[in-house]
């Protein structure tokens, strides 16, 4: 059975983080390895790969089967894509000069890619944080204006009681001012009455 190019997972539950190996295929997972070349960290944005690229190339030139995802590492590195330019220059197709210059070309936009999709990433959340920072301090302001609505509503309703209840006593009283003015000259007369 060949070498394989293959992801040894580590890493806690829900973290997952792996190590990329050559193995003997068939070595389980997790189990015995010939080599490690890199790590592969997907819970970051873009993922995080550290490869020892010179190491994966050889052993894909050797002849040691990439897993599927480990072929998306390798190409996403440029190791598939050296090796191709390589067979180019076995064939008699390229030069090993045209071989570098096309893959640093490669490299560069690789580059500048990666770097634009992190700016990207970058700029966006800044943005999204923005919008939630306005969104929240539009919310607030409303609470704001419904709080000052609800107390100048308390305040008008405690006024208008307060003025009823002034109007309800001004009535009481009215009567009893009235009573205690007919009583008066009552008590008037029956003074002169009695002189």
């Amino acid at each position: 059975m060949p070498a394989k190019i293959r992801l040894q997972r580590k890493g806690k539950k829900g973290r997952p983080f792996f190590h990329i190996v050559i193995a003997d295929g068939r070595a389980p997972r997790d189990g015995r390895l010939i080599e490690k070349i890199g790590t592969y960290d997907p819970m970051t944005n873009p993922a995080t790969i550290e490869l020892d690229f010179d190491k994966a190339l050889n052993w894909i030139q050797v002849g040691a089967q990439p897993t599927d995802t480990a072929r998306a590492i390798l190409s996403y590195k440029g190791v598939l894509y050296k090796e191709h330019l390589l067979r180019g220059v076995k064939k008699g197709a390229l030069t090993e000069d045209k071989v570098e210059i096309l893959f640093k070309e490669w490299l560069a936009d690789k580059e500048a890619k990666i770097e634009a999709k992190a700016k990207g990433l970058t700029d966006t959340s800044r943005e999204e944080a923005k919008k939630l920072l306005a969104a929240e301090v539009d919310k607030n302001e409303a609470r704001k204006a419904e709080f000052a609505k609800q107390k100048a509503e308390a305040q008008a309703a405690l006024e208008a009681e307060l003025a009823a209840k002034a109007a309800e006593a001004a009535a009481a009283a009215a009567p009893a001012e009235e009573a205690a003015s007919e009583e008066a000259p009552a008590e008037e007369s029956k003074e002169e009455a009695a002189e």
